[in-house]
């Protein structure tokens, strides 16, 4: 049956499925030995699909886990600036995976990877609205911007609603469908707070929990379930 292009590549353990778009772009990728282009699709099974002129390595083994992510390291495999990845928290997984969605380089908690494309595209999909939990230690007057983060915020043009907005220990509980880069940073510095850190601790039914800090670990078959349920 076919299948895109970039599905193909994913479900090889090639690439995620954005990465592989990239690489269809860049002429990289052949059918049949005609360079394809982007939208194209093809059938594994019958057609011969190389990269850089070699073919594809077998169906990669579906692999999900989740990483507690420390502050400091970059959600990407590779950085030309020469930061530290999380690549490199992850570099005893027996396959290649890459991050679902993102966490930016100054926030912690929890962090998705996988060689799945398919699983990765329907986590991040807004129309599936995942809830993402953010637990929030900021500066300034919690009890003034608690009504103004309950409220919708206009950001970029666009007004973003939280799902869930409480105060607990003292930090804000702040949970967001939407993956718009830095958005629980920037909805605090609308209602006039500093962050001073940010974690994300659950994602859908998927929680944290006791991982320790830079740590990984495999999504169990009921957390798979319980997120496809979702």
């Amino acid at each position: 049956m076919p299948q895109r292009l970039q599905k193909i590549l994913s479900s090889h353990g090639v690439a995620s499925r954005r990465a592989a778009e990239a690489l269809i772009e860049a002429g990289r990728v052949t059918v049949n030995g005609r360079v394809a282009v982007l939208g194209e699709s093809a059938e594994a099974e019958r057609d011969d699909i190389r990269l850089d002129g070699k073919p594809l390595p077998p169906t990669a083994e579906r692999i999900y886990i989740m990483l507690n992510k420390p502050r400091g390291y970059v959600t990407t495999l590779s950085d030309e600036r020469g930061r530290k990845t999380v690549a490199e928290l992850t570099a005893d997984c027996p396959a290649r995976v890459y991050p679902v969605g993102r966490l930016d380089m100054d926030s912690d908690g929890l962090l998705l990877l996988t060689n799945d494309g398919e699983f990765a595209q329907t986590l991040m999909h807004p129309s599936h609205g995942i809830a993402k939990t953010y637990r929030v230690i900021a500066g300034g007057d919690i009890a003034s911007a608690l009504p103004i983060l309950q409220a919708p915020i206009t950001l970029d043009g666009r007004e973003v609603l939280a799902s869930e907005v409480r105060v607990e220990n003292g930090a804000l509980i702040i949970s967001v469908t939407e993956g718009r880069n830095r958005l629980v940073r920037r909805m605090c510095a609308a209602a006039g707070l500093r962050v001073r850190r940010l974690t994300r601790i659950s994602e859908g039914t998927l929680k944290i929990g006791e991982l320790p800090m830079g740590k990984w670990r495999y999504l169990t078959p009921r957390e798979l379930s319980s997120i496809y349920n979702a």
